[in-house]
């Protein structure tokens, strides 16, 4: 065999070696709501982090925040199809189940430390199993963090403020409840879409944490900043139970681990974040009131008992996590 023989061999292997397919890495899709800076964005980035370090060239994650891939109700939904892999609900989830609506009870979680005890007592064997009935399962508990008033119109330091305030919630209808018995006008919308309602008039309020008013710049549209501190809002990283059941064993055991283990950075981020981004919402020009509490306490009954009234062992759930603030 003559060496151009050789040659135009060697070369006829190599372009048919190149021609293979290659194999695509695979790509977790993470999609959440929240605007760059948000609690929601810096708890999801530090777990794409430190999921892709462990995962090397098994898997990469992959995050799209400010509602790329959709808006909570959206997200959901893609979970279940599996064309998202993970996202991060928090409200939303009592549109799936009403259990999650004992995170809707005005009042009920006195802090972090609260929080961890309810989670480990009553959150992993009571609620999340409710999840996976509907195809969702939950791998972490992370925080969307306790909800205040904003509004264009006045202070809020009493229910009897909130009559005839064109209030913005989240989808989920316990919080639309509430916000009734109090007197508002509450109507669910996507978190996409409030900027533009409040700029416009279309909402005369919204209510949410700190860092999802000052990502979303609410304090260029809203002049009013009460402190009512009403609801503790937890997030969940959530998986569609079917397209999770297809990911390699190792894949899964890395994202599941990271996402609990990112809780503690979730948390702590939370905490500065409620001393820094206050600070930050006053130097923008928003007015801020500390509201009378113990009104608000009263009239939230009426929507504790409803939900004890209308959705299986709440009654017992309250009960049970109320005692764990002792």
């Amino acid at each position: 065999m003559t060496f151009r023989h050789c040659l135009a061999g060697a070369l006829a292997a190599l372009t048919a070696f190149c021609a293979l397919p290659v194999l695509a890495q695979l790509e977790i899709k993470f999609g959440h709501v929240g605007e760059p800076s948000s609690l929601f964005a810096i708890s999801a980035e530090e777990f794409a982090r430190r999921a892709n370090a462990k995962l090397g060239n098994k898997a990469k994650v992959v995050v799209f925040g400010s509602s790329q891939l959709g808006g909570d109700k959206e997200l959901l939904q893609k979970l279940k199809l599996g064309t998202v892999d993970i996202a991060l609900p928090s409200t939303v989830m009592s549109s799936e189940s009403d259990v999650f609506g004992v995170f809707e009870m005005p009042y009920l979680v006195k802090d972090r430390a609260h929080m961890g005890r309810i989670e480990r007592d009553l959150f992993w064997s009571k609620m999340a199993p409710e999840a996976e009935k509907k195809g969702l399962k939950i791998l972490a508990v992370w925080e969307n963090g306790y909800r205040h008033i904003t509004n264009s119109k006045r202070p809020i330091n009493t229910p009897a403020d909130l009559v005839g305030i064109k209030l913005r919630v989240p989808e989920g209808k316990w919080r639309v409840k509430m916000f009734q018995a109090y007197g508002a006008n509450p109507s669910p919308m996507k978190f996409s879409e409030v900027f533009t309602a409040l700029q416009t008039g279309v909402m005369d309020g919204e209510e949410n944490p700190f860092t999802q008013i000052y990502s979303a710049k609410f304090q260029e549209v809203q002049k009013y900043l009460s402190l009512t501190g009403h609801v503790y809002t937890p997030a969940y990283v959530t998986v569609g139970a079917k397209k999770w059941a297809t990911l390699p064993d190792d894949v899964r055991t890395i994202l599941e681990e990271t996402a609990k283990q990112t809780q503690a950075f979730a948390y702590a981020a939370a905490e500065k974040g409620d001393n820094d981004l206050l600070a930050k919402l006053k130097d923008a020009g928003m007015q801020v009131n500390t509201p009378d509490r113990d009104a608000f306490i009263a009239a939230s009954k009426a929507v504790y008992d409803e939900f004890s009234a209308d959705v299986p062992n709440a009654k017992e759930i309250i009960e049970r996590a109320v005692a764990l603030g002792k």
